[in-house]
């Protein structure tokens, strides 16, 4: 199913007071390259380097000083990346105080969004049975660092609307502490609250429009997936779950939406003091032969349904940008059973640059082994084998 030649390649990472490395330099010089170690030795600490760099996020911390090594004040995370328009040199510096530093080509850059898109990666960890066991924070995270990699200015989006969601929490608790305190001058930040709305009807419609068309295109793409690896034995059903219903994608009919909403939730909203519309409340519903996936008595089919969705981003990826991404796999096969590891292990081929840690080589046929590259991880050193 997913095509192309490789063109994107990471072919140097650079790791200074990064999580458990203090100074280390890697070459990659293999289309597929395993990185052998114990649990708890910098495995992960490694796909997480690469996975920063190309969505600026990690999915196992939201505070930079988790990412610094202790005692130090600052991280760095270097890079060289090849592609079909030339090589670039990416850098992020981590601070336990005060805000990051994205580099392009040596150079600061002012926008975070400037930096997005020169490096897509897929990871796929065991904490992605999250996406099906966990609370819909975790799916809108999901859907939402995909956008981060298909449309760089969705960065913007995003904050633009959690900025607004914000002050507009901030207003809703102003309101109910001058009520408390039987203030008589309510009315002033009614007025105020009415803007917020306009605000969070604007920037909120921009966010789940976005994700219900990346939703569109990458269902079917999954659900293709999801047959293969099933043998056809099951149906997977991906459906997006606004919080604020809509049907026709046009701006101005969103936004109105959003204010109908608003205005139907208006008590609810006083009561909480808290936003209770908008794309912070979406969630994404995830059905296997009807039903809630979630609710699925097998983790065998819970894998196949994040394996297929993790296959589906890698093909949408490829066909947006043209070229296909870096794939990271992170203790991954240990969670699979035979077949879903062979099915896995096809599906890559020689299509992607794949990094993948395991802590042995047993998956591995003669094949793969031949035409991999092979580190070995012992705390915070990599060695090649």
């Amino acid at each position: 199913m997913l095509s192309g030649f490789l063109l994107m390649y990471l072919t140097q990472l650079h790791l200074r007071t990064f999580r458990n490395y203090q100074e280390q330099l890697v070459n990659f010089s293999g289309q597929k390259t395993i990185i052998l170690g114990n649990n708890a030795q910098g495995k992960s600490n490694l796909l997480e380097a690469v996975e920063l760099l190309a969505t600026l996020k990690s999915h196992r911390v939201s505070k930079d000083r988790e990412l610094v090594t202790e005692d130090a004040e600052t991280g760095q995370i270097l890079a060289t990346v090849n592609r079909k328009y030339g090589t670039s040199h990416l850098g992020l510096i981590l601070r336990t105080t005060g805000r990051r530093t994205v580099m392009l080509n040596n150079e600061p850059l002012r926008r975070h969004l400037d930096f997005l898109g020169v490096l897509n990666a897929v990871e796929f960890s065991s904490l992605d049975l999250d996406l099906v066991r966990g609370a819909p924070e975790t799916r809108r995270n999901w859907i939402d660092t995909l956008l981060l990699q298909l449309e760089p200015i969705y960065l913007r989006i995003l904050q633009d609307y959690n900025q607004v969601l914000r002050q507009r929490n901030a207003l809703l608790k102003e309101i109910r502490h001058r009520e408390e305190k039987g203030a008589d001058n309510l009315g002033d930040y009614l007025e105020q609250l009415s803007l917020w709305d306009t605000q969070l009807a604007q920037t909120g419609s921009r966010v789940t429009r976005r994700r219900a068309r990346v939703l569109t295109r990458l269902a079917p793409l999954a659900q293709k997936w999801h047959e293969s690896i099933s043998g056809k034995k099951e149906t997977l059903m991906i459906n997006y779950l606004p919080n604020v219903e809509w049907t026709s994608d046009d701006p101005a009919s969103v936004q109105k939406a959003f204010i109908d909403r608003i205005a139907t939730r208006r008590i609810a909203e006083y009561q909480l003091a808290t936003s209770v519309v908008g794309p912070h409340r979406d969630d994404i519903s995830l059905v296997i032969d009807d039903t809630p996936a979630k609710s699925y008595g097998s983790q065998g089919q819970q894998r196949t349904l994040v394996l297929s969705l993790k296959l589906a981003e890698l093909q949408l990826l490829e066909e947006v940008i043209g070229e296909p991404p870096l794939l990271l796999l992170d203790d991954v096969l240990a969670e699979l059973d035979l077949e879903r590891q062979n099915q896995l292990l096809n599906a890559i081929e020689d299509r992607f640059q794949t990094l993948i840690t395991a802590t042995h080589l047993n998956a591995f046929d003669g094949a793969w082994l031949k035409s991999s590259q092979i580190f070995t991880v012992e705390r915070g050193k990599i060695e090649a084998r």
